[in-house]
């Protein structure tokens, strides 16, 4: 049997390289950790070989990797013979419209052919150093050695406290994306940045969705790139509530104003918000991510995912512990917001005693308490029966990385109908404590009220006794 030479990506295929270039394009953190030892040679086919180059060429004189788009157009500024544009470019297809399944085999087989031929490199370079017999250059030789071991590895030492301190005093270095909840994003110093992740606490019948849904359309009204990922409701009925947010609008008087909320529609910005429904049975971090990746292949990159709701999303692998799997969970789900550069949203159910509750907190949190220390803020939402009835709601922020914490605001609007969220001006937080203060007050001007009203009727049954004696 001949011995496959493996001096080129050539004995994987041409399907694997056209998915490899394709990973270079969707993952930025995978493509800086490869750029720097990838060869465009490695590539067979010679257009695609173009097209890695031009992409190597990108990284190292402007320090970016170009997405599809910013590619094409340098392709096609490099390439001067309308021959070799039409098949670059139709190679530039087919990588755009890779399958992008089974990533991390695509990767780790790239990245072990990459440092395998560095090693052959150094390794052919202190072969002449020790033919040259100096037992003076084996500190160089140990030196290139380690080299080329480290090539592909994370190169982040740390960074010393004053480095870009400018960029730091900035006041907008965060660059939240808003919730459109008033009263919230003063808390959150504008919103939720990327890489950030919130996370929403709420019994079942409590507004979850809604929520998620009042975050998606503020963002995607603020021209952001928004996936809304759901589970048990289909798309009609999102699409139904975001008619209801942008409107004001109850849902079930939505086909009394079909004419107007088409043409507002067509105000809103096009293309901006996707939904997609995912199975409850055997969907996966890893998928989602799959997912997101096939997106941004296509062009479209969102900057912030709601994900409605997070105990609804399996493990990727077997636990003994099932808290230590719904922690696995949410770390991958923090890790894939940190890798593709997205804001986060998650919701996670209540346990039973956080049905009744007047202020849900954070030890009322179903399943896993580990899916709340990862989280960058916390909020709770809770709802009586009267605040049912009414429209409102308590909402409690439980944690905040970026922001005070430990507040509670207690009957803001929160109508299901019209998936409207406000905290009000006049709403101001209060601490637990002074929650608990003005809660007796009230309970004590209640009782107070209660007892002046039986006074009343005693009083008054009295007076009518008095009547029937003299009679």
């Amino acid at each position: 049997m001949a011995k496959i030479v493996k001096n080129s990506f050539g004995y994987l295929g041409h399907d694997y390289q056209v998915r490899l270039l394709a990973q270079i394009l969707t993952d930025r953190k995978f493509a800086h950790s490869i750029m720097d030892i990838i060869d465009p040679n490695y590539f067979e086919d010679p257009y695609l070989r173009v097209i890695a180059a031009t992409i190597k060429d990108a990284k190292t004189t402007d320090d970016v990797i170009p997405d599809f788009g910013s590619l094409e157009f340098r392709l096609l500024e490099d390439v001067n013979d309308d021959h070799q544009r039409k098949f670059i470019i139709g190679q530039l297809r087919k990588v755009q419209e890779a399958n992008l399944n089974d990533t991390l085999v695509v990767q780790e087989k790239a990245m072990k052919f990459c440092k395998q031929q560095e090693l052959i490199k150094s390794v052919n370079e202190i072969t002449k150093i020790i033919n040259k017999g100096n037992l003076e250059d084996f500190d160089q030789c140990e030196s290139i050695l380690r080299k080329a071991l480290e090539h592909g590895d994370n190169k982040d030492d740390g960074i010393d406290v004053f480095d870009g301190i400018e960029h730091v005093l900035v006041d907008d270095f965060r660059k939240p994306i808003a919730t459109g909840i008033k009263g919230l994003d003063e808390i959150m110093d504008g919103g939720l940045s990327k890489g950030e992740l919130g996370v929403i606490l709420a019994p079942f019948g409590v507004g979850k969705t809604t929520m998620m849904t009042k975050l998606a359309n503020t963002a995607m009204t603020n021209n952001y790139n928004v996936l809304q990922l759901f589970f048990e409701d289909n798309s009609k009925v999102i699409q139904r509530k975001h008619l209801a947010c942008s409107s004001g609008y109850e849902l079930n008087s939505l086909s009394l104003h079909s004419e107007e909320l088409l043409e507002m529609s067509k105000t809103l910005p096009q293309h901006k918000l996707k939904l997609k429904k995912f199975s409850s049975d055997g969907t996966t971090i890893p998928i989602i991510r799959q997912y997101v990746r096939k997106l941004i292949a296509g062009g479209f990159r969102p900057d912030i995912v709601l994900l409605d709701y997070i105990d609804c999303v399996e493990p990727s692998r077997k636990f003994d512990d099932v808290n230590a799997g719904e922690g696995s969970v949410m770390r991958q789900f923090e890790t894939m917001l940190s890798e593709l550069d997205m804001a986060g949203w998650t919701a996670v159910q209540g346990n039973r005693s956080s049905i009744s509750a007047e202020v849900v907190e954070a030890n009322q949190m179903g399943g896993s308490i580990k899916k709340g220390q990862i989280g960058h803020f916390i909020v709770s939402i809770a709802k009586t029966l009267d605040q049912k009835e009414n429209g409102t709601a308590t909402m409690a922020i439980l944690k905040s990385r970026f922001g005070k914490d430990g507040i509670i605001f207690q009957d803001i609007t929160f109508d299901n109908s019209r998936i409207q969220i406000d905290m009000g001006e006049n709403k101001g937080g209060r601490s637990k404590s002074e929650h608990k203060q003005d809660k007796e007050h009230s309970n004590q001007e209640r009782l107070n009220s209660l007892l002046a009203a039986a006074d009343q009727r005693k009083n008054l049954l009295t007076e009518m006794n008095l009547k029937e004696i003299e009679k």
